[in-house]
């Protein structure tokens, strides 16, 4: 069975759903280009939803622009910032998955924060994960380098249950070439020593970088263009921190794994896994 998963940091699904800014166009235009991929499962991270969820509205929207789709959604609640992170799982209602909202003992309010949901199959578990931002001044590194090692030991516990697919938002340019200037950033939230040496010991936890996998090290391909400089995306000065990831056992069966194309809209753009399972 092939089977297609998109995953994209949304940042506000309500501006996205009920904004007329010129940003919303472009977030909107976006979906329409999701829900033409027909998807089995879409992934959302930053949603930034109330503590209550979805409202009336952003559901009857959802239903037409995605039918068919099921919903699974987490936000972030108290003591956590309102508003704030939250994750979303729209998949197909022809499948039937049991869901989770794990919580995995990380510090301070992130385990309130709204950052992973779990869907296990049959065969698999397919997960998604909006990390933790070391910060402004990196005055969260602290408690990020703790967030990845109570991440890491979960997906190792799913592991060994059986396969896993793991998506998001991870926070993280891996390796020098997964940024446009790595020299610029040695000391920036997303590329330290520390949040790097995290993600590498992620993968030999026994888990696959896809895009890497299908692609091995072509340059210049990124997930995310900064908005605060307006010619982030036309000069393609961007960082990949945005992955699908694999159990080792299953990457041979990866048969797609990039980028999609979100035009002219900055910030994050969605990421593609056909996968045979």
């Amino acid at each position: 069975m092939n089977m297609k998963f998109i995953s994209w940091n949304i940042d506000s699904l309500n501006a996205a759903l009920t904004s007329d800014s010129p940003r919303a166009q472009l977030s909107q235009a976006v979906l329409t280009t999701l829900a033409a991929q027909n998807a089995d499962i879409i992934a959302l991270q930053e949603t930034k939803l109330s503590s209550k969820g979805p409202t009336k509205k952003h559901l009857e929207i959802l239903a037409e622009r995605f039918p068919d789709y099921e919903i699974a959604v987490r936000s972030s609640v108290e003591p956590a910032r309102k508003g704030y992170a939250g994750t979303m799982f729209l998949y197909k209602n022809n499948l039937t998955p049991l869901v989770s909202f794990p919580e995995i003992d990380a510090p301070s309010t992130m385990d309130c924060e709204g950052r992973i949901i779990t869907l296990e199959f049959d065969d698999f578990y397919l997960t998604q994960v909006y990390t933790p931002n070391a910060g402004d001044g990196l005055k969260r590194l602290a408690e990020r380098q703790i967030w990845d090692e109570k991440y890491r030991d979960y997906l190792m516990q799913l592991d060994k249950i059986k396969p896993v697919i793991a998506q998001g938002d991870y926070n993280v340019a891996h390796q020098e070439i997964d940024l446009a200037n790595p020299n610029n950033n040695r000391n920036s939230p997303g590329f330290t020593d520390e949040e790097r040496a995290g993600f590498t010991q992620l993968l030999a936890a026994g888990f696959t970088d896809t895009f890497r996998h299908v692609h091995g090290q072509v340059p210049s391909v990124y997930s995310w263009w900064a908005q605060r400089s307006k010619t982030s995306k036309i000069n393609n000065s961007g960082w990949r921190i945005d992955y699908f990831l694999t159990s080792e056992r299953i990457a041979n069966k990866v048969t797609r794994s990039e980028m999609i194309d979100s035009g002219a809209r900055q910030d994050h753009t969605p990421l593609l896994l056909e996968i045979k399972l």
